[in-house]
């Protein structure tokens, strides 16, 4: 059996096909949410070889390059069974129904609604980010790259008692997402020195650089980007030497080691959900399109700068 799905069927190239339903839990999808970074690289055909197994989606049906039904952000409700009725969050591509093991559909908290739901995923990964970062109460820290990984590291980041955080973007539009994510704002020209930590999430060497730049004597920078394919130049010559600094590679796959005997991915991933209910990160949806329209959309939607999550609306909601 099968339902309709977004496929990568050749270099920037989508169609909707049938995508098989999957065994386990029927889910009716309400939405789903584009990861715009990784979505891209699949999408232009920019995953390196040696990764293709390593970054496999869950769900995802084909293999890389193509053709690929690929995405994890899928919010839905269940159809059937002990647990029809529950809205849950799934790391599933964009298709219109599927199904999916128990232990891999996880349940939204009653305040977080699944419109907003769609960053689960992303929100995962910022959490992520914070914990390898090593981020502690009152320090310096610089979130280079204000999209939606950037944003909700930010916004984490925060959080931690007395820490001074800044979003640093080339874009100085992204002024108001910061203020809306409690932090302060600086375009890349302007980036603070002598941080204790520095996060990149660009997905370019100009960032990295920045990122380096930044950094104080002994600080932690963190590169939170897939680069995909694309060779990274980066300077370590200057100061990079002498300041001892610290980087260190980020990816959701893995929970950070000092976390490990004690966190799942599936606490994790609860977790994140949870840090999801406050409204004021509904700033980070910049549009939505209806599922019938993905195919024609899909491309221009990952091109356009401005996207930060980009949600889909399906028929059953």
């Amino acid at each position: 059996m099968s339902a309709p799905a977004l496929w990568c069927v050749g270099p920037s190239a989508v169609e909707a096909r049938p995508g098989a339903l999957g065994d386990g839990v029927p889910v009716e999808t309400l939405f789903s949410g584009i990861s715009r970074g990784t979505e891209r690289l699949v999408f232009e055909g920019r995953v390196p070889e040696s990764e293709y197994e390593t970054m496999r989606a869950p769900a995802q049906e084909g293999t890389f390059p193509f053709p690929v039904k690929y995405g994890y952000c899928a919010v839905g409700r269940i159809s059937d069974g002990r647990r029809a009725g529950e809205t849950v969050f799934a790391l599933h591509p964009h298709q219109a129904r599927f199904c999916m093991a128990d232990d891999m559909l996880t349940r939204l908290p009653d305040a977080l609604p699944p419109e907003r739901a769609v960053l689960g995923a992303n929100m995962e990964t910022a959490l992520n980010v914070l914990w390898d970062s090593g981020a502690g109460a009152g320090d310096r820290i610089a979130v280079i790259g204000a999209g939606v990984i950037g944003a909700l590291t930010g916004y984490l980041a925060r959080h931690l008692p007395g820490a001074d955080v800044t979003l640093v973007d080339r874009l100085s539009d992204r002024a108001k997402l910061a203020e809306e994510m409690g932090c302060a704002f600086a375009t890349s020209d302007h980036a603070p020195g002598a941080c204790d930590v520095v996060i990149n999430t660009t997905a370019n060497a100009d960032g990295l650089t920045l990122a380096l730049e930044s950094a104080g004597q002994d600080a932690t920078v963190v590169e939170a980007s897939w680069h995909g394919t694309g060779p990274t130049p980066v300077f370590l010559g200057g100061a990079f030497h002498s300041r001892r600094l610290r980087l260190v590679s980020s990816q959701v796959g893995h929970l950070p080691p000092a976390r490990r005997p004690r966190w799942s991915h599936a606490r994790r991933m609860q977790k994140a959900l949870s840090l999801l209910c406050d409204p004021a990160l509904d700033a980070l949806i910049s549009d939505e399109t209806s599922f019938e329209e993905l195919p024609e959309r899909y491309g221009e939607i990952l091109r356009d700068p401005d996207t930060l999550c980009h949600r889909i609306r399906y028929n059953s909601h």
